[in-house]
């Protein structure tokens, strides 16, 4: 039984209005004599608990209220286990994208911390024995994507303006949200689009302004969404869908043996211990990145329009160091 529960346990037992020995308090917990004489102290102190010693019992009752914050046990009890993974995941959603969930959560981390005290498993311990590395994230403000969050989970459409990098140009257009998506580090929010009359995926920290409008969002069916946005690879999506089938080195079979690239991914290994990987896409531009990361250790087999777009990528790569 940890210390919050504990706390749990001495509460139910005075809680009678009968004083209860200290015997049968040590004895129903199972803990040291000095334990309990400790965790009475801080339920006093911290709780402000007007926890009395009764002599002519020889036990311990509740008694009036003392001067202070009005004595209660917090109203979310989680044991310390529980406080600790509640912890941990916030420390690594707080990681995804520093400040989006902070200003929200931030009550809470305080009622989880005056339960916890300063002792070795405080929110700053977790953060020290807990690290979260980020590669490629893009910066993001928390003001415009709580504006997209709150128009996803509002089911209401918005107004946007949205920057396209490889066009470098900005358009206008009103999308219907359907669902906030984090790939690779950063956060992108798939929708029907209202200008394209189409479902695209927006990355959010390209939307440079976005405005709710009072109009219902158009809902799209799930099944309809991941049949478009999910049957291609990576975050591109699309209706035409194209299978690659990829062949790597003995050597990087041990890594890419382990690793899910698609869901619908087919594979084998063939005698000389190549590992043979089948895959969908509908477009290209992010699977030829991660072709391109494995250099010689793959090869494409198919299709040969792949084949020859990866070959022309190597080729001026390889003019580069010339």
């Amino acid at each position: 039984m940890d210390r919050t529960e504990r706390f749990y346990k001495i509460d139910q037992m005075l809680q009678g209005g009968l004083s209860v020995s200290f015997a049968k308090l040590q004895e129903s917990l199972g803990i040291s004599r000095a334990q309990l004489k400790r965790d009475l102290t801080y339920m006093r102190d911290r709780f402000n608990a007007p926890i009395d010693y009764d002599r002519d019992s020889n036990g311990y009752r509740y008694g009036q209220q003392r001067s202070g914050p009005r004595y209660s046990l917090p109203g979310l009890w989680f044991s310390a286990s529980e406080i600790h993974a509640l912890l941990t995941m916030q420390h690594l959603l707080e990681n995804l994208q520093p400040g989006l969930l902070t200003p929200h959560i931030k009550p809470l981390l305080a009622r989880f911390a005056a339960i916890l005290g300063s002792g070795d498993h405080s929110q700053e311990e977790v953060a020290r024995r807990v690290r979260v590395l980020h590669m490629a994230a893009r910066e993001l403000k928390h003001e415009g994507f709580a504006v997209v969050a709150t128009a996803t989970l509002n089911r209401r459409r918005l107004k946007i303006r949205h920057y396209n990098r490889n066009e470098d140009r900005e358009t206008e257009r009103t999308i219907s949200p359907q669902r906030l998506v984090h790939y690779r580090d950063n956060w992108y929010v798939d929708a029907w689009c209202h200008l394209r009359n189409d479902l695209r995926s927006f990355a959010v920290d390209a939307i440079r302004a976005a405005e709710p409008v009072d109009e219902r969002a158009k809902d799209i069916p799930k099944a309809e969404l991941d049949e478009i946005l999910k049957g291609g690879y990576g975050i591109f999506g699309g209706k035409k869908v194209t299978w690659a089938k990829l062949r790597f080195s003995p050597r990087a079979a041990r890594w890419v043996a382990t690793q899910s690239w698609h869901s619908k991914q087919k594979s084998e290994t063939d005698k000389g211990g190549s590992y043979i990987l089948s895959l969908p896409y509908s477009n290209d531009r992010e699977l030829i990145m991660d072709i391109l990361k494995f250099g010689p250790d793959v090869e494409v087999l198919e299709p040969v329009a792949l084949r020859k777009r990866v070959r022309e990528q190597l080729a001026a790569a390889a003019k580069l160091y010339r």
